[in-house]
């Protein structure tokens, strides 16, 4: 039975869709913003926020528990050096989504989420 599995599961295997959100917060912290469908938005969302308030914290077992998650350095660098202090003295709210209409291939509501 399916009871209280509310997990969005943007219609793939567990593994395909960990690597797809970590492949979107990935672009999302390097370029700062990407343009990207409404349910694939909703799921980076909160990923993306509990990475940065982890990188807020600046201390090795953070840093360490990031490069778990990364695959390049370059991103948990930028995390740490930059978004990080950047966002020191907010509480949450990092990112922002708008809505830039349906693409014309499917007709998938698209967004674009960056960071405040």
């Amino acid at each position: 039975m399916r009871h209280r599995k509310n997990k969005k599961t943007l219609g793939r295997k567990a593994s395909a869709r960990k690597a797809l959100l970590r492949d979107l917060t990935t672009a999302l912290l390097t370029y700062e913003k990407i343009e990207t469908s409404m349910g694939r938005a909703k799921v980076v969302r909160p990923v993306v926020e509990k990475i940065i308030t982890t990188a807020k914290q600046n201390s090795l077992a953070a840093r360490r528990r990031l490069l778990g998650y990364f695959t390049t350095d370059q991103t948990v660098n930028k995390l740490f050096e930059v978004i990080g202090p950047r966002y020191k003295e907010r509480n949450g709210g990092y990112t922002r989504m708008t809505k830039l209409g349906q693409r014309q291939g499917d007709a998938a509501e698209t967004v674009l989420i960056e960071l405040v």
